[in-house]
């Protein structure tokens, strides 16, 4: 960070959000690690001032926090910190991998020492493409059981079913393209002033990372020997540090234009099943998106079983059972509808 004021400022703010983590967690093991991070923020702020002393700045005085800083404690004192592990992260917060049900497991061999595992970024995957499919097949479907409803003709529907569709699919994308570009930036911005930090105190960094090792459950000497070892490589560190520190991998950024072509495809996929009886020409084109409906949301939620570990019957069941009361709503409204505007 090229601005000593800037890096004297955040260190501080790290500080206080530190001391209001600490009190949250009294009583705890985590209230002697962020009681010690605290130290090492406002240790590090020093250095930062004595940067600004030997360039003949003035001292930037007693630290305030903003109104930002302050509206994040009240609610870390409302909510505790394990519900603003993300927010707090992005503030640059160190230590949030303790508030994460994934965290990156301690190293406790040598070779164990900044070693990349796998998470479950694939099973994140399938979990959103399922639920993708099961948004487009709701909405479309609703959307032409209401239209059938209203008595339109087969080509309105197909019209109107093709729109929704495309509809749907591009702002599914877009929000998902929006978010992942956002969370990517963050993340990578906060990679960044750890790759900072790093190369400017070396040894604080290390202090840094022993203390949330020994918050694991590692005698403090083998969490310093290991810290130790870590900062000798700058890349393994610098990967440690990411998990450890920030709570996040490395290795799973993610594309934003991934995750839309992904959300686009699932959506479409889902929105594509009730149409497919109107696209054929089908005389009963009404009963056949019925009965492909059904059997979509069935396996819709067969397939969300196997996140739940609920039974794949039951599951199915129930997505079946509320899809049939989306589609019988909007088949009513768009009777009434059309009924009331003939």
């Amino acid at each position: 960070m090229s601005d000593p004021y800037a890096a004297w400022t955040e260190e501080k703010r790290s500080a206080w959000l530190y001391r209001i983590i600490a009190a949250c967690e009294r009583g705890t093991p985590r209230e002697t690690l962020f009681v010690e991070l605290a130290r090492a923020a406002d240790e590090q702020a020093g250095i930062w001032e004595n940067a600004l002393a030997g360039q003949g700045k003035a001292p930037p005085g007693r630290f305030r926090p903003d109104l930002r800083t302050r509206f994040v404690a009240r609610l870390v004192r409302s909510l505790g910190p394990r519900a603003m592990r993300d927010v707090l992260a992005a503030m640059k917060v160190r230590g949030m991998a303790l508030y994460s049900g994934n965290a990156h497991p301690t190293p406790t061999r040598r070779e164990d020492i900044g070693k990349r595992h796998r998470s479950g970024a694939a099973g994140n995957a399938l979990r959103a493409g399922v639920f993708g499919v099961n948004d487009g097949l709701v909405s479309n479907a609703a959307l032409i059981f209401g239209l059938a409803g209203a008595g339109q003709a087969p080509a309105t529907i197909v019209l109107t079913g093709v729109a929704g569709l495309l509809a749907g699919a591009f702002s599914m994308a877009a929000g998902e393209y929006v978010s992942m570009r956002t969370q990517r930036e963050m993340f990578e911005y906060q990679i960044g002033l750890e790759r900072d930090e790093l190369e400017q105190y070396p040894r604080e960094e290390a202090a840094e990372l022993a203390l949330i090792y020994a918050a694991k459950g590692l005698s403090q000497d083998d969490a310093q020997q290991i810290a130790d070892r870590l900062i000798e490589d700058p890349e393994r560190a610098l990967d440690a540090l990411t998990r450890e520190e920030l709570g996040l991998n490395p290795e799973e950024l993610g594309s934003p234009w991934v995750a839309a072509t992904s959300s686009f495809t699932a959506f479409a996929c889902g929105a594509t099943v009730p149409l497919m009886p109107y696209l054929s020409g089908s005389g009963h084109a009404l009963q056949g998106a019925i009965g492909l409906t059904a059997l979509g949301l069935f396996g819709v939620g067969a397939a969300m079983s196997l996140f739940t570990g609920r039974r794949a019957i039951r599951s199915g069941l129930r997505m079946l059972g509320i899809g049939a009361l989306a589609g019988i709503a909007t088949w009513l409204i768009g009777a009434w509808l059309g009924v009331s505007m003939s």
